[in-house]
């Protein structure tokens, strides 16, 4: 039903500003007959001059006319078709940012051929007329939804076609070499071959590192995108609340000297040189008989598991007498999580001589000493942390995927490929691997929707935007 809505031959009409009082705000329409409705309500401040008869991609000033009545002095952006964000005639009015101006000046035109647009029908519109793919159009709801640095480049690179580019070629190429498999099953009783199977191997090879490589990059993209998990572990008392506290520069997680106070997770997210973190406080581990404690000291290692960089806080004073069971601690975290970033962390070095400091760094390899209730070594914590993210994907400007539906499409390809590998290396019959050749390429051809997807998906997809866009 939402798709059916959203494809009609009609104009639409949203505020594409944020709802509320501001300097200004900005109402768009987007169809056929945008700048004919607009053009009936508006009066320039020139004499005889009319909207339609105005080049595209120019601003004209005049008055928002409604009965005879000024509603608002106004700048009105015409974009005529092909050349608009929708690829359909385009219409901006820039007006005061009074809510209820706003509200007169879409009612006018509501009550004159427009209807109100739906979460994200503009963008829907855009990649039903062919100005951007899918994969792109999912990319603008990311941008708008970027809260750091890091997740702001991703999405930027993923609107510019940055998957897109990537399979383009692939695709093509993929595509070429499926039409010879196709003429050959034509001509099936004449034992021919059109299609050179050395260079048909290297492509497939070729396919095969791109997707893996891409499938790979979705833990690094989706943690960029939604801010790395860092769990914050160790003992009662060793001050992960303290330290959470810290980092965040307010009263999140509650300090007590009573071990034990933490019996659930605590987290909270901040951004440091532009990439998200979310800093994850967690029961104190120990052994105990407390129910409810023991429930919490479960959780603090499911969030380790789940988390992408764990930080293991000592007491500082309490390593001289038991060194031997915090370095078996933190091998046995290690072996536990041995996917993990692990980063050691001594805490109340305000407490420490220099001599005891110095013996804590010889015993323990790129150990942090820190005092979280003093603040003192917290910018080393922050340089290191930042330090321990791969960021030179970034910088590289590669494609990182951050979104879950590319991530099961690559997925689906890759096991595609892969059978069109074993077929050739076992010498099947061509009609057989022609299927996974056809497969891959429909998976493939989901991510930008050069391949038809499912109406519900596409729903889903828009559905999620915010009207206006």
């Amino acid at each position: 039903m939402y798709f059916c809505k959203m494809i009609q031959n009609d104009t639409i009409i949203a505020l594409a500003t944020p709802s509320g009082v501001g300097a200004i705000s900005v109402i768009r329409l987007s169809g056929d007959k945008a700048i004919t409705i607009v053009d009936a309500h508006f009066k320039s401040i020139k004499k005889n001059k009319t909207l339609k008869n105005q080049k595209s991609h120019t601003i004209h000033l005049g008055h928002i006319i409604k009965n005879d009545i000024i509603l608002d002095e106004v700048l009105v952006s015409i974009f005529k078709n092909p050349n608009s964000y929708t690829g359909e005639n385009v219409v901006e009015i820039s007006c005061h940012g009074s809510s209820f101006i706003q509200q007169e000046i879409i009612q006018l035109f509501l009550q004159n051929g427009c209807r109100m647009a739906d979460n994200g029908e503009f963008t829907m519109r855009a990649f039903l007329n062919g100005k951007i793919d899918l994969s792109q159009a999912e990319a603008v709801a990311d941008v708008i939804a970027s809260n750091s640095a890091a997740s702001h480049q991703i999405a930027i690179q993923q609107m510019r076609g940055g998957i897109t580019n990537e399979l383009k070629e692939l695709r093509t190429q993929l595509l070429d070499f499926a039409a010879l498999i196709e003429l050959e099953l034509d001509f099936s009783g004449e034992d021919v071959e059109f299609a050179d199977r050395a260079k048909f191997k290297e492509l497939v090879a070729k396919i095969t590192f791109v997707l893996k490589r891409l499938i790979d990059s979705f833990a690094f993209g989706n943690a960029m995108k939604n801010g790395i998990p860092v769990a914050i572990i160790g003992e009662p008392n060793v001050g992960k609340s303290t330290l959470l506290n810290t980092l965040l520069n307010e009263e999140k997680a509650i300090v007590s000297d009573i071990a034990g106070t933490t019996r659930d997770a605590i987290e909270d997210e901040m951004i440091i040189d532009g990439v998200a973190f979310r800093f994850i406080d967690t029961a104190g581990i120990r052994d105990t008989k407390d129910v409810i404690e023991n429930i919490g000291i479960k959780k603090a290692y499911e969030k380790a598991e789940n988390a992408q960089l764990i930080i293991f806080l000592i007491d500082s004073n309490k390593f001289a007498c038991a060194k031997d069971e915090f370095l078996k601690e933190i091998e046995t975290i290690k072996e536990r999580f041995p996917n993990k970033r692990l980063l050691v962390i001594a805490n109340k070095i305000d407490t420490l001589s220099c001599n005891d400091s110095s013996i804590l760094q010889s015993e323990i390899e790129n150990l942090i000493l820190l005092s979280a209730k003093q603040k003192t070594g917290i910018n080393e914590l922050k340089q290191e942390l930042t330090s321990l993210v791969n960021t030179g994907a970034l910088s590289n400007n590669e494609t990182i995927v951050t979104n879950s539906r590319h991530f099961e499409a690559l997925n689906n390809a890759l096991t595609a490929i892969t059978s069109v590998q074993q077929g050739i290396d076992l010498e099947i019959s061509t009609d057989l691997f022609s299927i996974d050749i056809r497969e891959c390429l429909r998976h493939l051809g989901n991510i930008t929707g050069e391949y038809d997807v499912d109406k519900d998906i596409l729903g889903h997809i828009f559905g999620n935007f915010c009207i206006g866009k």
